[in-house]
């Protein structure tokens, strides 16, 4: 993955600050408006009903787990399910999932929140779980290959789930996929930030703008995050079970 390199012209207009000052405000109305209504849909979420789970089991380190503790003694689960390609190297694995999870570094303000954060894989456990130790994931992982096909009710890996736990009893209360996932990508939010964006295709951008060259989410054959794993470039050939 490399970046067209930014020409010359690439460059937004040049104005005084007075102008750019206005522009600015301009914009920050919209971007104020945008949260608003952000906050409305995350009160509105709130208020969805729920739905129960079934008494179902994932496989962790202990072996068979009920999703009752995955929670960790906790109120509150945020589950991602990790697309998996079975028997492939871990530089063959789903980018866009290994892109989601790598954000997942500081668990600690969930937890204040009564909340934990885990992964179901699509794939093997024992795969999984190396794959995550190499990855040096903090968050737990589990494997959702065997379960009860009422956890994944029909929807593709790659998405996130939300539950709640009132006991023993476990209740779904919302789930997202697609771009829905982007909650998770704080790089993504912080690029859109910046003048340049994603630099990638789909977006609007202005003609000259620099692009992506590539997969978007892989860099020399790898997802991007892989490359700052020790190792990485003497192991190219290294398999998520070695």
């Amino acid at each position: 993955m490399t970046a067209t390199p930014a020409h010359r012209t690439a460059l937004p207009p040049v104005v005084d600050r007075a102008t750019w000052l206005r522009e600015r405000e301009t914009l920050l109305a919209r971007e104020k408006a945008h949260t608003r209504e952000g906050d409305a849909i995350a009160a509105a979420r709130r208020r969805l009903p729920m739905t129960p789970v079934p008494a179902v089991t994932v496989q962790g380190p202990g072996g068979s787990t009920p999703l009752a503790e995955v929670f960790e003694g906790r109120r509150m689960l945020i589950a991602y399910f990790h697309m998996w390609h079975e028997g492939a190297p871990v530089e063959d694995q789903c980018e866009g999932c290994t892109f989601s999870t790598c954000h997942m570094q500081t668990l600690d303000y969930l937890h204040a929140r009564d909340v934990t954060y885990a992964v179901f894989s699509q794939g093997a456990y024992d795969e999984g779980a190396a794959f995550a130790q190499f990855m040096g994931y903090p968050f737990p992982w589990y494997s959702a290959q065997d379960c009860d096909p009422a956890l994944v009710d029909g929807r593709d890996f790659g998405f996130i789930a939300c539950y709640l736990r009132d006991g023993d009893e476990v209740y779904e209360t919302w789930w997202t996929t697609g771009r829905g996932v982007e909650a998770l990508m704080t790089s993504y939010h912080a690029l859109d930030l910046t003048v340049y964006g994603r630099q990638e295709h789909w977006e609007r951008s202005p003609e000259g703008w620099p692009r992506v060259e590539g997969h978007p989410w892989r860099l020399d054959g790898r997802p991007v995050a892989q490359w700052s794993r020790p190792g990485v470039r003497s192991e190219k050939a290294s398999c998520c079970r070695g």
